[in-house]
């Protein structure tokens, strides 16, 4: 640990710091609450994603045969043109959201193609949305996270070493003052009796 000064000088940079210290560890400590609480929200919603794709996997998988058929060649409708986010802050930390994904229009025949066909690209189109969906659910949960450590971090170096010392280092200078002053003021009595003992012998001779 280095050494600090025991001046006056260090005693109120030192309360400078503590005070600053203190001031900054409430948001710190709300910022952590805030990134606990909307991973834990965030988790609700990839739970219910995840549910939501494994029911619609089920209903696809019944009629997947159907894919099968020489006409049908469904892979050109599948691509998305554009995948559209925005971005949600959470705590001054931004995380991406999905908004939806543009696909081009079904053009093929309709009499040559079978009347499912339709169906079957929204329910593969809706799935699609869904495992993307839960992709960036899990991007933003980790970044989240990862603000998370730092911020809890940031509340332990505080709360464990910042505060502490500065208030160790406060009362090590004040105990020096303080005993600086006494030995003044001891001094300075000692020098007054020898003075005035100096007074009263002079006045004697």
């Amino acid at each position: 640990m280095a050494k600090i000064k025991l001046t006056k000088g260090e005693l109120k940079r030192q309360r400078d710091c503590l005070k600053q210290f203190k001031r900054y560890l409430p948001t710190l400590q709300l910022k952590k609450q805030q990134l606990q609480l909307e991973i834990l929200q965030q988790n609700l919603i990839f739970q219910e994603k995840k549910e939501a794709l494994a029911k619609k996997r089920q209903v696809i998988v019944s009629w997947t045969g159907l894919l099968t058929e020489p006409l049908v060649n469904i892979k050109p409708f599948l691509n998305p043109e554009k995948i559209i986010t925005h971005t949600k802050n959470i705590a001054g930390v931004d995380i991406p959201v999905l908004d939806k994904l543009e696909f081009g229009l079904c053009d093929y025949d309709l009499f040559v193609m079978p009347l499912w066909l339709d169906l079957a690209i929204q329910a593969l189109r809706e799935v699609m949305g869904l495992d993307k969906e839960i992709l960036i659910l899990q991007e933003g949960v980790a970044i989240l996270r990862q603000e998370l450590r730092i911020t809890t971090q940031r509340v332990n170096l505080f709360e464990k070493v910042k505060i502490p010392l500065a208030e160790e280092n406060i009362r090590l200078i004040k105990i020096y003052i303080g005993d600086q002053m006494a030995n003044a003021v001891g001094r300075c009595k000692i020098a007054k009796r020898k003075i005035e003992a100096l007074i009263l012998e002079e006045a004697s001779v």
